[in-house]
């Protein structure tokens, strides 16, 4: 899959308590649309994050 700067990463909780988290992808910096990725966290902060399994993307155009 190709990831997008407006695509958004989700990333599940590991138990009922850790609630899941939703990032907005700014740039792509891996080769040909892999991690990894500048993403903006829900509550503002900015990070270079490289997906883990517990992870997906949902596309900015909801394909």
């Amino acid at each position: 899959m190709q990831v997008k700067p407006g695509d958004r990463l989700v990333v599940e909780g590991h138990t009922d308590s850790e609630p899941r988290r939703e990032a907005e992808v700014l740039e792509v910096r891996g080769p040909d649309g892999g991690p990894p990725f500048l993403v903006r966290w829900k509550d503002g902060h900015e990070g270079l994050v490289f997906p883990g399994a517990d992870a997906h993307i949902v596309a900015r155009d909801g394909a």
